[in-house]
């Protein structure tokens, strides 16, 4: 599976973006996939994952009812909306996929994306 974000950009605090993530392969639906994001200095963080159906998701507390994570199998694409974005929030955002149920760290997905920076500017 290949993996390609997009979508990030300058946002001002309280603003809203949505990103993309566009898989390629005929297996994406049987793939659980997840949005992390790492920020300068700092470790890769679990954003929200979604599984393979999309009939379960998971938030980080920090993201929680803020950033809502869905998907498209008939498109082959996962998608991040990001409302009310912090500062915080600045960071570069990946998409991962794993054929395996859902996870919330790193190591547990196999495939990555390339990443797209997200900047929110106080």
């Amino acid at each position: 599976v290949q993996l390609q974000a997009s979508g990030g950009g300058l946002v001002q605090t309280g603003g809203s973006l949505r990103l993309s993530c566009a898989a390629s392969g005929r297996t994406f639906s049987s793939y659980a996939m997840g949005w992390f994001r790492q920020a300068p200095g700092k470790e890769r963080e679990f954003v929200a994952a979604i599984s393979w159906s999309g009939g379960s998701t998971y938030d980080a507390d920090s993201v929680k009812g803020r950033f809502t994570i869905s998907r498209d199998n008939a498109k082959n694409t996962v998608y991040l909306q990001m409302n009310s974005l912090k500062p915080e929030d600045t960071a570069v955002y990946y998409c991962a996929a794993t054929p395996r149920g859902v996870g919330v760290r790193p190591y547990e997905y196999e495939y990555w994306g390339q990443g797209t920076l997200v900047t929110v500017s106080s």
